[in-house]
This record gives structure tokens, C-alpha cells and sequence, in this order.
């Protein structure tokens, strides 16, 4: 199975990224490809064991699905590990480069319904989503 493999930088800290990428207020925000998308639910019991289900849909509601699954494991403001659903195994690992700046790592199994490259290109969009709803946030 082919793994997809992206990174981004964020300017914000890391405690910050952390809490926009986990907590489903700012979920919903961000859990995108484009204008054309809605995040209307997510939950997540942020623990080793713990479920997750972000619910993804066009905003005219022809088409939506859930992206569920089971945390791994959860290291703070470090490292979420998670088995989807469908048996793919993802990795989001988060990297404090110095106060005001986070690199993200994902790495996640390709499912084998759609093209590699269609999957890259639509968790890099709203890798990109997070990064600019990440940066256009307050600081605390």
C-alpha cells in the first residue's frame, strides 16, 4: 500500500496548532477542500482508544462521508497516531521549530478506490485549509 506523505509550516506555536487541529470548534472550520465543502460535525475523544468522525459533505448535501477511526496514540502537542475506519493507518506529527513556528507532518495510507494522486491533491488542500485557518487565528 502506498503511503502519502505531506508537511506544512505554520506560524503559530505549537500549543496553538495542536488545539486547532483537535478540538472540533476549529475542525469544522478547516476540514475542507474548498468553498464548495462543509465540516458540519466532528467528534473526537482525544485519547489512546478514543473515536474520532469528522463529517465532510458538499454544501448543496449530493454528497458527503464520514472519516472515522480510533486514535493509536496521542502524545500532546507532539504526535497523533490513528487507524481509520477502513484499516489505513495515518500519523500526524507535529514539530515545535521554535516559538512562533510548527511544521506538520501527515503520513497516511492510500485507499486503493480512487487514484494516488487524487487523494494527494485533496488532503493537501485542506492541509493548506488548516495552515491558513491556523495562522489567521488570534494568538493567546
Amino acid at each position: 500500500m502506498e503511503n502519502i506523505i505531506l508537511n506544512t509550516t505554520i506560524l503559530k506555536p505549537v500549543h496553538e496548532v495542536w488545539e486547532y487541529y483537535t478540538q472540533p470548534e476549529h475542525i469544522k472550520k478547516w476540514n475542507i477542500t474548498n468553498e464548495n465543502w462543509v465540516c458540519p460535525r466532528a467528534e473526537n475523544d482525544l485519547r489512546t482508544g478514543g473515536r474520532f468522525n469528522y463529517r465532510m459533505e458538499t454544501k448543496d448535501g449530493s454528497y458527503g462521508f464520514d472519516y472515522a477511526g480510533t486514535f493509536d496514540e496521542v502524545i500532546p502537542q507532539q504526535k497523533l497516531s490513528y487507524t481509520l475506519d477502513d484499516g489505513r493507518k495515518a500519523e500526524v506529527i507535529f514539530n515545535k521549530v521554535d516559538e512562533t513556528t510548527t511544521e506538520v507532518f501527515l503520513d497516511i495510507e492510500a485507499e486503493t478506490k480512487n487514484p494516488v494522486e487524487m487523494q494527494k491533491n485533496g488532503l493537501d488542500k485542506i492541509l493548506h485549509s488548516f495552515e491558513l485557518y491556523s495562522e489567521n487565528q488570534n494568538s493567546k
